[in-house]
């Protein structure tokens, strides 16, 4: 089968389309026929070999490969149909739309993944396309995680510090569904998107500090990590209300539930969440894809389909 393979850290030119052998399920797995996938900022961190902070570099390649990924084929996010199943499973059956995250298990840039039954998997909502279910997981689950982590409550105030991003477009919506008033800084080309999502009040952060205005929060959530934000972040606290806190992307690692995925699920169905999409990539353009989000100015996700 066609997969997309990186076999060292470096630019976007790392990354090759070659073939593999297709995989096959073993008794608890099921096998997934992949329709789209996206390419996350934390695709693009690793597959660069983690141009992070000391120690922060060194902790992510013990943990994913010294020189190179163990798994050459990067991908943690996906939409498809379910091919096959392994004898023991119950869960699921050939022919299910589906849609999940991995994690750092990978393997979602190819034509087919095995994962296990009780992977944060779940069934595509109905209303939405295999690209549009792959625009989902990443954002929805990093954000429910933290905004539950920082116990986000309805009347609370709350800034998200990259409101635009994966993770910010889906902290808006959720954080607005919840019952929060929320606060969206963005650049200014994203300011009416971050609105539409539910932003009750936006700032545009390339022509005003959020820390010099009067208004204070409950919550800060910085969505897009200290490699970006540190500069931002540094006075934050003077905009907190007593007894606000502050969390980051970067505090610590998200544990991913599929209960979670489930309710993103029902709320895509219901109308409360939508997947916000910037472009969208054929697999064979990839390193195009993860050109673009190097950037660092994606608005929401980037899809890559296959065919």
């Amino acid at each position: 089968m066609k997969a997309v393979l990186c076999t060292r850290y470096g630019p976007p030119e790392v990354l090759q389309i070659g073939e593999v052998a297709r995989p096959f399920p073993k008794k608890k797995e099921i096998c997934i026929r992949i329709f789209a996938t996206v390419v996350t900022a934390s695709d693009c961190i690793i597959r660069a070999g983690f141009r992070l902070s000391f120690p922060y570099r060194m902790i992510g390649r013990l943990a994913i490969g010294i020189t190179a990924p163990r798994q050459p084929i990067l991908g943690m996010v996906m939409a498809g149909q379910i091919e096959s199943v392994g004898a023991d499973v119950s869960s699921f059956k050939p022919g299910d739309r589906v849609f999940g995250m991995g994690g750092f298990h990978f393997g979602c840039y190819a034509e087919s993944v095995c994962w296990p039954e009780d992977a944060v998997l779940a069934v595509v909502p109905a209303n939405l396309s295999y690209e549009e279910a792959a625009a989902i997981p990443y954002g929805g689950l990093l954000a429910t995680h933290f905004l539950t982590k920082v116990g986000l409550r309805a009347g609370q105030r709350v800034l998200i510090y990259g409101a635009s991003g994966a993770i910010g477009t889906s902290a808006v919506q959720l954080a607005s569904h919840i019952g929060a008033e929320v606060t969206g800084v963005c650049s200014s080309t994203n300011l009416e998107l971050v609105r539409s999502l539910g932003a009750t009040a936006v700032i545009d952060y390339t022509s005003e500090n959020f820390v010099d205005r009067k208004d204070r929060y409950d919550i800060i959530f910085d969505a897009v990590g200290q490699q970006k934000s540190r500069a931002a972040m540094l006075e934050s606290a003077r905009a907190l209300s007593p007894n606000g806190k502050r969390i980051s992307v970067d505090s610590g690692m998200p544990r991913l539930r599929r209960q979670a995925l489930l309710v993103l699920r029902q709320l895509c169905e219901s109308g409360v969440l939508r997947p916000v999409i910037d472009r969208r990539y054929p697999l064979d353009q990839i390193d195009m894809a993860h050109r673009y989000v190097d950037q660092g100015h994606k608005r929401g996700n980037v899809v890559v389909t296959l065919s």
